[in-house]
């Protein structure tokens, strides 16, 4: 989705101080909006002289959520300086102001940078318009590129201590209908995470309409992916979140997070220690680092080939490392004593230490406080949200001080809270087999790993589904429908086609190990789709529209379309030949942009296409396109996603229509 503009400026024709008239809708349709169009904005103008009503709560609306205000100040008009103040009182950034030529500069901005242009007869001067456009977009790109410290607010920057208020508690009047979509999007997100699919996830992370929500859309897609463990596409999640607000503190958590797990641990430190140089006492990044030094400390004994004996010898050897972990777990705790996780991840450290070198731990005063403390904060929260994370917590207490029967008990219910996570069940049973590594509390920690391998063999590893060696993503142009004025793809061209695109697979070593991927339209994808099949490949169909509605559209207008159809039934009835996934069904409603107007679904699923393709592996991915180098008939076609498949890979396979026939 485009970044969102909001432009407050006069309406209809207006009288200049002279009496002259100005057409400020000339100077919006043929100035304003093409430049902040020209930068890639959506943008959106106010129009309080045509509408009533609510027409205050949607200007608080935008002022507050848009990612760009324009103000033109050409006039003195009061509604316009009135917007202008409530933005300057909202938002530090985001600004860009402009005006015509008028006799003296408003006082209260006299200082602030403002573009000008150039009017004749009351409209943009058609003799400097193009360099106008070119200006005022410029202007407006840097705005959106310029850092947090850059504030533009004059409230803010006279008041450094001043704090944007949190959009995420202004629900009120018409921004209703915002959260209404922001709800319902996290609906689909969180749909698309149980059901294990990071392409849709991927996708719909990019259908948030401002940055307010973008940087709540990434960070919501960035934890999904993360609770399947696609660290790498989190990680970017993550980082666009980071670009668009680099204040945000858990966007910056969590790309560490995601750096630490992809095995970048310098990058993950350094990404902890900036946030603690503002933060010192931000309990989340202490507990973070504290994991990062426990791993450490696990990795340096933790050998593969190492026997019980030799990693417990070596585990006691590494005792720095081990405090070092204790010491930030310890500090997140006294930090936040409510949080629980650094507590019980600095008391299982703390036993390990003593357990392994036989001597009292550097806290072993505060030992039975931090127990007591760890039980109230887990029983505190239990009493509101009965989490497995917290009921997992209370079994983790037991195999330091309980019994077998209590660490059965603690961790049963845990497991019935789990929603069959199965990577939530592998985590805890990970941590377990660490302390089993060691020796530690060896019957207590038996019937604990015991519990989860029950639990967990009832489930079916993630893992364990079939993952293809190479990925085959397919576009390319429909058969010419009867009477086409300039051909394109002529059916007496089919057996030519069909002839290079087997060619491309052989040549790129396709094989029964791979899937194939594409929409299934006649022409290129159907030839795909069999010289797929004949190779052993599995195949995918992922439809734009609901099959009937596909098939009237991208099957039957062909030549000979009713034989196509034919065509398409058939290989949808064959067992290489997944179940097709439809759009709608998978992903939702199309999204809609400010003007309500919907997005091209053609060019939503060839997204949908390619993340499909990376979600398995960039390295996988191989792009064959059948093309003659040209737009196509509408939104959503080859060229499309060729341009996204370049921008993501590079790797395009081009059979060039313009040479084959």
């Amino acid at each position: 989705m485009k970044l969102h503009a909001f432009v407050a400026m006069p309406f209809g024709t207006k009288p200049d101080p002279d009496g002259k008239p100005i057409d400020f809708n000339r100077i919006y349709d043929e100035l304003l909006r093409p430049a902040l169009e020209r930068v890639g904005l959506d943008v959106i103008r106010a129009d309080e002289e045509q509408r009533a009503g609510d027409i205050r709560v949607d200007m608080f609306q935008e002022l507050l959520m848009a990612d760009l205000v324009l103000v033109d100040l050409t006039l003195d008009n009061p509604n316009v300086w009135y917007e202008l103040g409530v933005r300057h009182a909202l938002r530090a950034r985001g600004v860009v102001l402009t005006l015509g030529p008028r006799g003296t500069k408003p006082f209260d901005i006299y200082t602030d940078r403002k573009l000008g242009y150039r009017l004749k007869d009351g409209a943009p001067d058609p003799d400097h318009l193009a360099a106008d456009i070119a200006a005022l977009a410029e202007m407006t790109r840097e705005t959106l590129e310029a850092g947090p410290e850059r504030v533009v607010s004059p409230v803010y920057a006279l008041l450094p201590n001043l704090a944007e208020p949190d959009w995420k508690s202004l629900r009120a009047g018409a921004a209703r209908e915002f959260w209404r979509h922001h709800d319902d999007w996290s609906m689909w997100i969180e749909r698309a995470r149980k059901a294990e699919r990071p392409e849709d996830v991927l996708v719909l992370a990019e259908e948030a309409p401002v940055t307010a929500l973008r940087v709540e859309a990434r960070l919501l897609a960035g934890k999904a992916l993360v609770k399947g463990r696609h660290f790498n596409f989190a990680l970017e999640q993550f980082e666009a979140a980071c670009r668009f607000d680099p204040t945000n503190l858990d966007a910056a958590r969590n790309r560490g997070m995601c750096l630490q797990r992809i095995g970048r641990n310098d990058d993950a430190r350094a990404v902890y220690r900036k946030i603690l140089a503002d933060h010192p006492r931000d309990v989340e990044t202490l507990a973070l680092l504290g994991r990062l030094d426990k791993d450490a400390w696990v990795a340096a004994w933790n050998r593969d080939g190492s026997t019980p004996e030799q990693k417990r010898s070596d585990a006691a050897y590494e005792d720095a490392l081990l405090l070092t972990a204790i010491e930030s777990y310890v500090a997140a705790f006294r930090a936040a004593p409510g949080h629980y996780y650094s507590g019980i991840n600095a008391l299982t450290l703390i036993h390990l230490y003593r357990d392994l070198t036989g001597q009292p731990s550097p806290y072993d005063a505060q030992l039975d406080c931090m127990a007591g403390g760890v039980s109230w904060a887990t029983g505190c929260e239990l009493l509101d949200n009965n989490t497995y994370w917290g009921r997992a917590t209370l079994g983790d207490l037991a195999v330091l001080c309980g019994d077998t029967a209590g660490v059965t008990r603690a961790y049963k219910d845990a497991i019935a809270l789990a929603d069959k996570d199965w990577f939530s069940l592998d985590s805890t049973l990970g941590q377990l087999r660490v302390l089993q590594a060691i020796g530690f509390a060896p019957e207590r920690v038996a019937a604990g790993i015991a519990t989860f391998e029950r639990a967990l063999d009832r489930l079916q590893k993630p893992a364990d589904s079939w993952k293809p060696e190479k990925v085959f993503l397919f576009s390319g142009h429909m058969i010419d429908a009867p009477g086409r004025k300039q051909p394109r793809f002529p059916a007496d061209k089919e057996p030519v086609a069909a002839a290079a695109i087997a060619q491309a697979l052989d040549d790129l070593g396709a094989s029964a190990a791979d899937l194939a991927l594409t929409q299934g339209a006649s022409g290129g994808d159907i030839l795909f789709a069999e010289a797929a099949i004949a190779r052993g490949l599995r195949v995918q169909f992922l439809f734009p529209l609901p099959e009937p509605d596909f098939i009237a559209e991208s099957v039957l207008p062909a030549t000979n379309g009713d034989a196509w159809r034919k065509r398409f039934l058939k290989l949808r009835e064959h067992p290489l030949c997944q179940p097709p996934r439809t759009m709608p069904d998978e992903l939702g409603p199309l999204p809609c942009d400010s003007h309500g107007n919907e997005l091209n679904p053609y060019e939503r699923c060839n997204l949908w296409l390619l993340n499909s393709a990376l979600a398995c592996g960039i390295k996988r991915t191989r792009f064959v396109c059948l093309w003659n180098g040209g737009g196509g008939d509408g939104p959503g076609g080859t060229q499309h996603l060729v341009e996204e498949v370049k921008r993501r890979t590079g790797q395009v396979t081009w059979l060039d229509t313009r040479t084959m026939w």
